[in-house]
């Protein structure tokens, strides 16, 4: 099994341009996907201020820039202001073609809707939706902050900033950043990285694979591919992570 800094680089091909070219293509659906984030959040209180996961939430959908309007109504929704649906968190695991592991965020105000739309993208591609705990272990959940590598930006600044704040590791690629978190420490470090003027690509508590699996049938390649563009265009579907070693997101 390799160590977290070794895994890191295992399912994560995008560069920065591949991340903004993937978040464009897809804004649409992410707006949904990050109201019903923020709706949930606002749960706990509609100040940010005071409720942390609903500021993540509100700077995310920024992040996309999404319109102040449907921020608001997100949060109002949330707080009972005005009426929505009441969605719920869930997650989903099993293994895509060739024993590629996948794990799957949900928030969904109809489980059994979600459910069947899951199990029939593992289906369809030849996959096999498991039980809670089956893929699980191959992962390990952890903080992650992505900065864009600038001239602006001095490395051992960067990384002194977030040492001092709780950061386990960072790992420099040659257009970005990325600094790992316990998902205790994620706040505290995120906050101080955003007060020393840093501003984040992404952002989030992910599940990074520290067991890796390499199709190499075409076919199971393409399938791959197909039933996580399935996945992610579900509304209910937040994130899909996966353990294959080369590229297989749209």
């Amino acid at each position: 099994m390799k160590n977290i800094k070794e895994a890191i680089t295992m399912g994560r091909h995008g560069t920065i341009a591949g991340r903004k070219e993937k978040q464009d293509s897809r804004r649409a659906a992410m707006f949904t996907k990050y109201a019903r984030a923020i709706t949930v959040a606002a749960k706990g209180g509609g100040d940010p201020e005071y409720n942390i996961a609903l500021k993540h939430a509100i700077e995310k959908a920024k992040g996309i820039n999404m319109p102040n309007e449907n921020i608001k109504r997100a949060v109002k929704k949330g707080t009972g202001e005005l009426d929505g649906e009441t969605y719920e968190t869930g997650s989903f695991e099993g293994y895509g073609a060739a024993g590629v592991a996948v794990v799957i965020d949900v928030l969904t105000d109809n489980k059994n809707r979600t459910t069947s739309n899951v199990k029939h993208a593992f289906d369809k591609f030849g996959g096999s939706l498991g039980t809670p705990g089956c893929v699980s272990y191959m992962f390990a959940r952890k903080g992650v902050i992505v900065i864009e590598k600038t001239d602006d930006i001095d490395e051992d600044s960067l990384m002194e900033t977030a040492l001092e704040a709780g950061m386990d590791d960072m790992i420099t690629y040659d257009d970005s950043f990325e600094i790992l978190t316990a998902p205790e420490d994620f706040d505290t470090v995120a906050d101080a990285l955003r007060g020393a003027g840093y501003e984040f690509v992404d952002s989030d508590v992910e599940y990074l694979p520290s067991m890796e699996a390499t199709p190499t049938d075409e076919s199971d390649i393409n399938n791959l591919k197909k039933m996580i563009a399935l996945l992610e265009n579900d509304d209910d579907v937040q994130k899909v992570y996966h353990n294959c070693t080369i590229d297989i997101e749209n």
